[in-house]
């Protein structure tokens, strides 16, 4: 059964301005209540490992906070792959040249995890997304820096920005690459009875 009396079906535990707009792409009804959490990753921990306990943990994080208004809570995360290497937000300028130029002319992966949250409830889904970028020159990748865009961004780029012209092929989610895959979360809300496409 699909719940229908709240017009505010769930809790976005994120702060992310592209995981807002996605879901209201797709028409859903939510609040948005970032949480903090601790993002470094463990000693040894697998990129798969780590996006899928970072979603878990947003959401739980969103639960104890927010939980006790009734909502379930649902948190995401998005990686950047290099072999087995977790590429995060770069910390600075240096950070970020350097991601860019291992990206550059090679196909990497991009995992984006997304977790739901309903009181004991907890079930996640998994996308994985090969993005492969065209050769970089340096200058470029410092008119990029330059430009802002890459400072709170997962290996240093955004596809649906300006380095959307560093891409020249992507196999697998787009919306996943953005930041939150939209068949996954959906899988997830029609198994907790949420609905997408309604009015608001």
């Amino acid at each position: 059964m699909t719940k229908m009396s709240s017009p505010e079906q769930f809790v976005l535990a994120s702060a992310s301005p592209r995981r807002r707009e996605l879901l209201e792409q797709i028409g859903c009804c939510f609040r948005v209540a970032p949480v903090d959490v601790d993002e470094t990753p463990l000693v040894g921990e697998l990129p798969v490992s780590y996006v899928v306990r970072m979603a878990e943990e947003k959401a739980a994080a969103g639960w104890q906070a927010y939980g006790q208004q009734g909502l379930p809570v649902l948190g995401a995360d998005t990686t950047v792959v290099v072999g087995e290497q977790i590429f995060g937000k770069p910390a600075d300028r240096d950070e970020a040249l350097a991601m860019l130029q291992q990206l550059s002319g090679k196909t990497h992966r991009v995992l984006s995890a997304v977790a739901l949250r309903d009181g004991p409830r907890c079930e996640h889904r998994l996308s994985e997304t090969l993005v492969t970028f065209r050769p970089l020159e340096v200058d470029e990748c410092l008119r990029y820096w330059d430009s802002g865009e890459p400072v709170d961004k997962a290996g240093a780029y955004a596809i649906q920005g300006y380095g959307a012209v560093f891409i020249s092929s992507i196999q697998g989610s787009y919306s996943g690459v953005v930041g939150l895959p939209l068949v996954e979360t959906c899988e997830l809300l029609k198994a907790f009875g949420l609905s997408w496409w309604m009015k608001t």
